[in-house]
């Protein structure tokens, strides 16, 4: 079992991340925001005494020079835990480049072998909250999935609001929940915070749907699976070189319909800083010298979730 003061120690490199990122929000340079949140990031995760493998990053090696698909970090011994991260330094990479809402820098932490090593490909996704843990099959159609979730949570099928990425692709979805008299909350970016608001009453969200980026539904599915609730994926292929990327990565059943348990297993840890205001957390504000973040920290295995509020002076921390 992890040592649970792990996650605190990832809380800064997240922090980190999210500070560099910030420094550009709005300014419309979205690969520069997210080269920013990259090097902070990686830059944090040499110093943690982990013996640790990047498992969802940036990429493959020849497309990515750092938080690669398989690259180590840190500067543990053969006594240091070795675990296994899902990482994205900066989850909004537009959202934060337009000065928008929801961008984050979020980091998923498990013993080695228990993520999912998802190619980059697409996931169809379906994302719930706690009430409806073990409600939901994929194979259940729109409309069913929707009824479902609105007989659980005692509201009209007109009540029920169900978040879906702003996509060409979506078209169809969206056509049928419209048909069906739910709302929708379009997005633009953003598929993980966008998960993890099905278990934020606050936030209005009883369902997210839809295709979004593969390596993300496995940090939105240990986000999940801290906070109690529930996710589904199928990876979509694009063509037959991700599947044969996928084969080589260690996928067996290019069909499959995974599971929150299977995507990310046994106990999982999960931390992310906001780097622009957003349902969960606040965004970064500069101080004159200085920064406030925003945090949260889960774990599984124990059900606990903390909220971290931290105050950074840069005159005695050059590095942020």
């Amino acid at each position: 079992m992890m040592n649970r003061n792990l996650a605190l120690e990832f809380v800064r490199v997240t922090e980190s991340a999210a500070i560099s990122s910030a420094r550009l929000m709005g300014r419309g340079d979205c690969d520069a925001a997210d080269q920013a949140a990259v090097d902070a990031m990686r830059r944090m995760m040499e110093t943690l005494e982990v013996r640790g493998t990047v498992v969802i990053g940036e990429g493959e090696r020849d497309e990515a020079p750092m938080l690669y698909i398989g690259e180590t970090f840190g500067i543990g011994d053969q006594d240091s835990p070795e675990i296994d991260v899902a990482l994205d330094p900066l989850e909004g990479t537009t959202i934060c480049a337009m000065g928008r809402y929801d961008a984050l820098s979020v980091i998923a932490i498990a013993e080695k072998g228990n993520f999912l090593h998802a190619p980059d490909t697409y996931m169809d996704k379906v994302a719930v909250g706690p009430k409806c843990i073990g409600l939901l099959k994929y194979s259940m159609t729109t409309a069913e999935k929707i009824k479902a979730v609105s007989e659980k949570y005692s509201k009209s099928i007109q009540e029920i609001t169900v978040t879906v990425l702003e996509r060409e692709r979506h078209q169809k979805l969206i056509q049928e929940i419209r048909e069906l008299g739910s709302r929708i909350k379009l997005i633009g970016d953003g598929d993980v915070s966008a998960a993890i608001s099905t278990c934020n009453p606050e936030t209005g969200v009883d369902l997210m749907l839809g295709t979004g980026g593969a390596p993300e539904g496995v940090i939105a599915a240990a986000a999940l699976k801290c906070l109690g609730g529930d996710f589904v994926g199928k990876l979509k292929w694009r063509n037959e070189e991700e599947q044969s990327r996928a084969l080589k990565m260690g996928v067996t059943d290019l069909e499959k319909v995974y599971t929150r348990d299977e995507l990310a297993a046994g106990d999982v840890m999960f931390v992310a800083t906001g780097v622009t205001d957003g349902a969960w957390l606040k965004g970064v504000k500069f101080t004159g010298g200085g920064a406030k973040t925003h945090s949260i920290v889960m774990r599984s295995f124990s059900g606990t979730t903390r909220e971290v509020y931290t105050d950074h002076q840069f005159n005695t921390k050059p590095t942020l």
